[in-house]
């Protein structure tokens, strides 16, 4: 991620996409943003920025944060979009939705070296959330799996940096189709009564799987990417 690197533009677009960069999904112009550092690290700097009106971006390279109006001190945040972590839809008893993460920063993105990772904070003030979460989620996976390619055939495109070495070329942007797997001919092997059978044994199991994740899951998933990230422990409670 980085501060104010964003390279704005003063045309149709609010900003200067990279090479091969488009935009999936843009906000209205009420969503807020809040950066800040990880408070289980002592003793350091900590680093806070906060926007309560903005537009966020969601492009095929990375998130784009741009606040309305902009201040000296705080005029975008990017993040590319694999170096964006533990992602999740938060659903408040009152008030709009948001989505939270653990961001990564870039080198010389202007996130001081010692915080290994920041927490960012979004609230859809309009509305958005679901959407910009579900295709965020959707385009992600698909730049991982060029990435994954990339490097086992040692081949890295353009942007590196902001890609995982992935070619954008090969990164369809169109919704992939639904897949629902049709029963085929009963065959010699396989008698009726056994598909059945199977077919009510996992219908039992989804029926007995639990709608929600059991207390404390979310704290314990997010402390375990937090040691993935920095190397350190972290403490539960």
């Amino acid at each position: 991620m980085s501060v104010n690197w964003v390279m704005l533009s003063t045309g149709s677009q609010p900003f200067i996409p990279l090479s091969n960069e488009q935009i999936l999904f843009t906000s209205p112009p009420r969503t807020s943003i809040q950066l800040q550092s990880l408070n289980q690290y002592p003793g350091r700097e900590p680093f806070h920025h906060a926007s309560s009106s903005g537009r966020v971006y969601l492009t095929n390279q990375r998130i784009i944060y741009l606040p309305e109006p902009a201040i000296p001190s705080f005029q975008s945040f990017a993040a590319p979009l694999l170096k964006v972590h533990d992602s999740r839809i938060t659903t408040p008893y009152f008030g709009p939705n948001g989505w939270i993460a653990l961001v990564q920063p870039v080198t010389g993105g202007g996130i001081p070296s010692q915080h290994p990772a920041v927490e960012a904070k979004l609230t859809f003030k309009d509305g958005g959330a679901y959407d910009f979460h579900t295709k965020f989620v959707r385009i992600k996976e698909r730049l991982q799996q060029a990435a994954d390619i990339a490097a086992e055939s040692g081949q890295a495109g353009p942007a590196a940096s902001q890609t995982g070495g992935a070619n954008m070329h090969s990164v369809h942007l169109d919704q992939l189709p639904v897949y629902e797997e049709r029963p085929s001919n009963v065959t010699s092997f396989e008698s009726a009564e056994q598909i059945s059978s199977s077919v009510a044994s996992s219908t039992q199991a989804s029926a007995a799987a639990p709608d929600e994740p059991p207390p404390g899951y979310e704290e314990v998933q997010r402390g375990t990417v937090v040691e993935q990230l920095t190397g350190q422990p972290t403490t539960r409670h």
